[in-house]
């Protein structure tokens, strides 16, 4: 598909503000991309740029329809972010930097293309917010929540165990739930997961709510019974045999069976196809007040020179 004559000038805007934002925060990006590619909590991060593209794409015959109108307030939502990025490497919290580095590239696209092509994008944008790599916080209680289900099934299963905190003491020797066994790799993936399955398949809010939730609570639940099931196991072939082949079933198996019977029990439920996500151009038309928004008119380049200027000096920040 070409790209309309009107669009020329606003993307080659945006990619020129996106390359100064990147180099502005080019740290935190290098970091984010460690991460991704070198820690396997964050591994399935990779795939999240692909989908945001492959969003996008889905919107490309309504964003032809409209002519894009830089949007000036979304000028504030950029130093905002920008400032967010700043404190963040100020205070030495990544969380924070990282954040505030992807939600300035955000920003940047509602100020260059406007705020009807960020309506329209509106999905695509917001699983942005999922390149940041986060989750580590919760690790300490989705240790004890597995131990506390680990221990539960044992004794229901009929293993005598004693349980102190996140050791777990059984005949075949004591176990430990440790921080690669929280499952908070697999509580990510999947709340991933649910955000594009409610918002492409889903039209009803009761709907997506109850996806997310079990999203949510099928993986710490799976989890608990895959830490008993090593235990349990492990009774029978020794400790050591148990672990080792845990980490093979639940790394390649165990996972995709998981994702699997949630989307087939989901199946039966959704309500649309993935092309039909989102706002309609006949319906953002109807709205007024997102005309009353667009009057202020800005040239896609201004806006990428101011972004472009915001950008230096926030990398220059920490050196004056």
């Amino acid at each position: 598909m070409r790209i309309p004559s009107a669009w020329r000038a606003p993307l080659a805007a945006l990619a020129a503000a996106w390359l100064a934002l990147l180099l502005a925060t080019a740290q935190s990006w290098g970091e984010m991309l460690h991460q991704w590619w070198n820690i396997d909590t964050y591994n399935h991060l990779l795939l999240v740029p692909f989908i945001i593209g492959w969003l996008a794409a889905i919107r490309a015959r309504d964003l032809a329809v409209i002519t894009p109108k830089p949007f000036a307030p979304g000028l504030l939502l950029v130093a905002a972010a920008l400032g967010l990025w700043w404190v963040g490497r100020a205070s030495g919290i990544n969380l924070v930097a990282h954040a505030g580095a992807v939600g300035a590239l955000q920003a940047a696209l509602v100020s260059v293309l406007g705020l009807r092509a960020a309506l329209l994008l509106a999905l695509p944008l917001a699983m942005g917010a999922f390149l940041v790599p986060f989750g580590d916080e919760i690790i300490p209680a989705l240790q004890f929540i597995t131990a506390d289900i680990a221990i539960a099934l044992t004794g229901w299963s009929g293993v005598p165990a004693r349980i102190d905190g996140i050791y777990i003491d059984t005949p075949a020797g004591l176990f430990i739930v440790a921080e690669a066994c929280s499952g908070v790799k697999f509580l990510i993936a999947m709340v991933t997961l649910g955000v594009l399955v409610c918002f492409t398949r889903f039209e009803s809010w009761p709907r997506r709510a109850a996806f997310l939730a079990a999203c949510i609570i099928v993986p710490i639940l799976a989890n608990g019974a895959r830490a008993w099931a090593t235990i349990y196991v492990a009774q029978h072939i020794g400790a050591e045999a148990a672990t080792g082949f845990d980490h093979i079933v639940y790394g390649w198996v165990f996972f995709a069976i998981v994702v699997a019977a949630l989307l087939g029990v989901a199946w039966r439920f959704f309500e649309r196809e993935p092309e039909e996500h989102g706002w309609k151009v006949t319906t953002l038309a109807n709205w007024r007040w997102l005309g009353r928004a667009e009057t202020r008119q800005l040239a896609p380049i201004s806006a990428a020179l101011v972004i472009t200027a915001m950008g230096a000096i926030a990398a220059l920040g920490p050196m004056l």
